[in-house]
């Protein structure tokens, strides 16, 4: 009951599920948060099937590819860990780059292919074959259950990292509505959303839904730059101002000309029509990669801190309201 006097403009489906069709988002103000009801929303994570998750970590050195994998340090651990979420059009060099960099800064990694075992190429203009951001957000918490089995995996420090699609995906995962619903009890310590999309949703011939919830309970990080087009940085810093006014343990920066995907190398120059028929031109940006990975580690390294630092009353994320 307590969580749902918070999501205050709460909207319940009248449709028992989400099918697998097209979905596009509304431009302009939307006052009232929008969020499906638990059943609708677990009926919608599983038109696809489980992935089959690694269950062989391998070294930095065996990952020579962007593909599915468990990455880890050398040593026995207990490491922090990471679900790693590609964007809309997959597995890419910038994601597995990502993957690298956290191995090296003491993370193991579990990097998680909504797509390819599923037969989807993208779903940039829509969900594909049952792969929507609610399958994203069950597949993101089934990865982290399966890290918290590892014996070198400290469970308590399980994060989330998204980009675009995965980074929307995140918001999700980063509400306790989300992780009940998807029926798991345990969430991420942390989240952080590389240039996520914060609009409402409208899933055809479903109800519309929200991104962005006001129960989050756990740290959120979210980086983005103000020359995004594809998901423009107003739309989600429109929505944060309030919920950081209320408490929500939400930060973000905003990076001056910056566009959607900087840290992109294989998109450099690149431009499209996205889904909501917008002009992005995508421009990578060396010292915006290298600013965004101090920022994401200096942030999971302060919320995740070591046992040692953390002292007893350290709790993992469970799926109630934040008080």
């Amino acid at each position: 009951m307590r969580l749902l006097r918070m999501l205050i403009g709460l909207l319940t489906p009248l449709a028992l599920g989400w099918g697998s069709g097209g979905a596009d988002a509304l431009d302009g103000p939307q006052p009232a948060t929008a969020v499906w009801d638990a059943g609708a929303i677990f009926r919608g994570a599983t038109f696809a099937p489980d992935l089959a998750l690694p269950d062989t970590a391998e070294t930095v050195d065996q990952f020579t590819s962007p593909r599915m994998a468990m990455l880890k340090p050398a040593g026995s651990g207990p490491f922090p860990a990471i679900v790693l979420a590609h964007q809309c059009s997959g597995l890419n060099p910038a994601v597995a780059a990502w993957a690298r960099a956290a191995v090296m800064h003491g993370y193991v990694v579990l990097l998680v292919d909504s797509l390819g075992p599923r037969n989807v190429k993208t779903v940039c203009f829509g969900p594909r074959n049952g792969v929507n951001f609610f399958r994203g957000a069950r597949d993101a918490l089934q990865a982290a259950e399966h890290l918290r089995e590892q014996s070198y995996v400290d469970g308590k420090r399980v994060a989330f990292v998204g980009f675009s699609w995965g980074a929307m995906v995140g918001l999700l995962a980063a509400s306790p509505h989300y992780v009940g619903a998807l029926q798991f009890k345990s969430g991420f310590a942390a989240v952080a959303s590389f240039y996520p999309g914060c609009f409402r949703i409208t899933p055809k011939d479903r109800p519309p839904f929200d991104l962005v919830n006001p129960d989050i309970s756990r740290p959120l990080l979210v980086l983005m730059g103000d020359a995004d087009t594809e998901t423009p940085a107003s739309e989600c810093i429109d929505r944060f101002g309030p919920l950081k006014e209320s408490g929500v343990p939400l930060e973000w920066h905003l990076y001056p000309g910056a566009t959607h995907c900087w840290d992109c190398q294989q998109l450099d120059g690149f431009s499209k029509i996205d889904v909501r028929g917008h002009h992005v031109d995508y421009h990578f940006r060396q010292d915006l990669t290298d600013d965004s990975r101090r920022r994401l580690f200096e942030f999971l390294d302060r919320v995740m801190p070591e046992p040692a630092m953390a002292g007893s009353g350290h709790q993992p994320f469970t799926a109630t309201a934040r008080p």
